[in-house]
C-alpha cells in the first residue's frame, strides 16, 4: 500500500506546472477601431464556398460528424496528390503535435526545436514528462548542425517549423534532408509547415515528398492561415502509414467537428480564393518589408505572411512602440515569449490596416 501523501488537494504529475502557459496575439482593445495584426490571421478572411459549406453543415447539427474524417482526407489528397490513408485530421495542427507528442514521448525521453520557434512545441514536450533541448539559431534561422548537436539516445522527436513562426525564416529542402539524415531512424522529425502555402523560393518543399521517402518524418499543416479558417481550429498530418496508424489510435473518436470538415473540403476546393491571397500576400510583404525598413529598423526577412521588426532600447523600444500603437487601434504581437524582448510580430493585413501601420510608426519614431 502506498504511503499516504500530505497533499491537500489533487497534484499534476511533476513538470506540468514549470509549463509557461501559451498566450495568443490579443484580439481587443477598448473604444477604438482596431487593425487586429497579432494572430498571422488572413485579411481575406475564409471564402465563400467554405462559408457556404459551413452554413449548410447547420442543417445537420445534432449528428456525429464522420469520424475518419473521410470527406476532408479525400480532398486532401485530391489536392496534394497524397494517399488519403496517410492522412489524419485535427482540431488545428497544434492537436496534431499534441497527439505526436503523446505517443512518441515519455519521462526520461528528450525532444529538441530550435531557439525561437513555436511556443507550443516545449508545451507538448513537457506535457508529456520529456526534456526540452533547444537548439541554438543562426541570424534567426534554425541551425541544421546545432539541431544535430544536441541529438542524444534519449532522443525521440525533433520539431521544426518550416518557415518558422516568429521569425518568418525557412531552411531549404537540402537542409532539411539532412537533417532527416543525421537522425537516428527511431527518431521522429516534424515538420511543422503552417505557412507552407505563402513561400515563394524554388528551394523550399513542405515535407510531402519527405514524407513519402522516410518512416521517421510527419508534416503538419493547417487550414489557420492561408484558408481563413482559424476559428474552427482545422489542420491534417502526412504520415508514414504507421505513425497515422499510431495517431488514429490516441485521438478522439470525433475530433473535428463536421461544420469544420465541410469548411475545409470547400476550402481547398476553391484554388481562386488561395491565389487571391496569395496575390495579396506577394503584394503587402515587400511594401511592408520596404517601408518598415526606411524609417530605420531592422525587419527579418520572411516567407510566411509576418514581419519580425527589431526595435532599439529606451523612449523607442519595442514594448513602448507595443503601446503606441495599441492606442490607435493596431494589435501587434510582443515576443518576451520567444526570448525576443527587442522584437514586434506584424501580421500582413489589409491595404487599410498596413497603411495605418505605417502612419502610425512614422509618428511613433518621429
Amino acid at each position: 500500500m502506498n504511503s499516504p501523501s500530505s497533499a491537500t488537494r489533487p497534484q499534476p504529475r511533476p513538470g506540468i506546472l514549470d509549463i509557461a502557459p501559451y498566450v495568443p496575439g490579443r484580439s481587443g482593445a477598448a473604444g477604438i477601431k482596431l487593425h487586429k495584426l497579432s494572430s498571422n490571421e488572413s485579411p481575406l478572411g475564409a471564402s465563400l464556398k467554405a462559408k457556404a459549406a459551413f452554413a449548410a453543415s447547420a442543417d445537420s447539427l445534432e449528428f456525429y460528424p464522420d469520424g475518419s474524417a473521410t470527406i476532408l482526407r479525400e480532398a486532401i489528397a485530391a489536392r496534394f496528390g497524397l494517399n488519403p490513408d496517410r492522412i489524419v485530421c485535427g482540431a488545428g495542427s497544434d492537436e496534431l503535435l499534441q497527439l505526436i507528442a503523446h505517443a512518441f514521448l515519455s519521462p526520461g525521453d528528450e525532444a529538441i526545436y530550435s531557439q525561437h520557434g513555436f511556443l507550443v512545441y516545449p508545451i507538448v514536450i513537457m506535457a508529456n514528462g520529456a526534456t526540452a533541448r533547444i537548439a541554438p539559431e543562426e541570424d534567426y534561422h534554425a541551425s541544421v548542425d546545432a539541431m544535430l548537436a544536441l541529438v542524444t539516445s534519449r532522443t525521440r522527436v525533433v520539431f521544426l517549423a518550416n518557415p518558422n513562426n516568429p521569425t518568418g525564416t525557412y531552411l531549404p529542402v537540402h537542409e532539411v534532408s539532412r537533417l532527416r539524415a543525421g537522425l537516428p531512424k527511431d527518431c521522429l522529425l516534424v515538420v511543422d509547415a503552417a505557412y507552407a502555402e505563402y513561400v515563394r523560393r524554388n528551394d523550399y518543399e513542405s515535407g510531402i515528398e519527405l514524407v513519402a521517402t522516410s518512416e521517421n518524418v510527419v508534416m503538419t499543416r493547417t487550414f489557420s492561415k492561408i484558408h481563413g479558417l482559424a476559428g474552427l481550429r482545422l489542420g491534417w498530418a502526412y504520415c508514414p502509414g504507421h505513425i497515422a496508424d499510431v495517431l488514429n489510435r490516441i485521438r478522439g473518436p470525433f475530433n473535428v467537428s463536421a461544420p469544420a470538415l465541410a469548411a475545409g473540403a470547400a476550402a481547398l476546393g476553391d484554388q481562386a480564393h488561395v491565389e487571391r491571397a496569395l496575390a495579396h500576400n506577394d503584394e503587402w510583404l515587400p511594401w511592408l518589408t520596404r517601408e518598415i525598413e526606411a524609417l530605420g529598423l531592422e525587419v527579418t526577412p520572411s516567407v510566411g505572411n509576418f514581419l519580425l521588426m527589431h526595435f532599439p532600447e529606451g523612449a523607442k523600444s519595442a514594448p513602448c512602440a507595443d503601446a503606441f500603437l495599441t492606442a490607435r487601434g493596431l494589435l501587434l504581437r510582443r515576443m518576451e515569449a520567444y526570448g525576443l524582448p527587442k522584437a514586434l510580430r506584424l501580421t500582413v493585413g489589409s491595404e487599410e490596416a498596413n497603411r495605418t501601420l505605417i502612419v502610425a510608426l512614422k509618428g511613433f519614431l518621429a
